[in-house]
């Protein structure tokens, strides 16, 4: 079985094309959800799964750590990858869940917006809009991450309370981690460019009802791309629609 060059959907409209490790997530994910790994089952090794799907390492831990993002596998080091669960759970990212984050962020992200189209300084609009540059312009995906985590401590430190400032930082790398997991499964960077520009721009106008909207929305979007990923996956129409799954060498 090759997964490296695959594509979702049917043959009108043209399918969108995925990549390699969305390929093989969806495979592994298919084959635990549909039964052919059960909770307590050791995967196969990277070596085998690497052969069986014809896919790189690198790509094949990108699928691996994103399967245990969603809870449905645990890394024991020195053993292997082991099904925990039979259906996907609430992502975690570092230290936090994907709804505790969101949780908190409504609360704090969105004032924070208020209280930085109110004290803003053009400083602080400059640094936001070269991230925005840079953001349009980064072609590597962890470079983006980072930068994208940089423009929610930015429009903290545009609210000018260290408070707000140390909240972002401190949960920078659960933002980090799930800004990578969106743009790896969602699809999500060109929407995130113009809600982040939309947010610059109402605090350029200094607006606090547009900045709190622009914010409101942006994690609308973030919260329905998570959830969009989550959503159990359609049951197969019929054997011929069942993942084939890897070969045990």
């Amino acid at each position: 079985m090759n997964l490296s060059d695959s594509q979702t959907g049917g043959s009108a409209p043209r399918p969108r094309r995925v990549s390699a490790m969305e390929a093989v997530l969806h495979h592994l994910r298919g084959a635990i959800e549909q039964g052919e790994y059960a909770p307590g089952d050791k995967l196969p090794s990277e070596a085998e799964l690497c052969r069986a799907l014809q896919v790189s390492r690198p790509v094949l831990r990108e699928a691996l750590r994103a399967l245990q993002a969603m809870g449905l596998t645990v890394s024991r080091t020195g053993k292997g990858t082991f099904v925990v669960a039979s259906a996907a759970q609430d992502p975690v990212f570092g230290a936090y869940t994907a709804s505790d984050l969101l949780e908190v962020r409504r609360h704090v992200e969105i004032p924070v917006a208020r209280y930085a189209a109110r004290r803003r300084s053009p400083e602080d609009l400059d640094r936001l809009a070269r991230l925005l540059e840079r953001m349009e312009h980064e072609s590597e995906a962890a470079a983006w991450v980072a930068l994208d985590a940089q423009f929610h401590l930015a429009v903290a430190q545009a609210a000018r309370n260290p408070v707000f400032r140390r909240f972002v930082e401190e949960i920078k790398d659960a933002l980090a981690r799930q800004s990578a997991f969106l743009n790896q499964l969602g699809g999500r960077r060109e929407q995130s460019h113009r809600e982040h520009r939309a947010i610059v721009e109402a605090l350029a106008r200094g607006s606090e009802p547009d900045a709190a909207a622009a914010m409101s929305h942006h994690l609308d979007r973030v919260e329905t791309a998570l959830t969009d990923i989550v959503r159990p996956a359609p049951a197969p129409e019929g054997p011929a629609h069942r993942p084939t799954p890897p070969t045990h060498e």
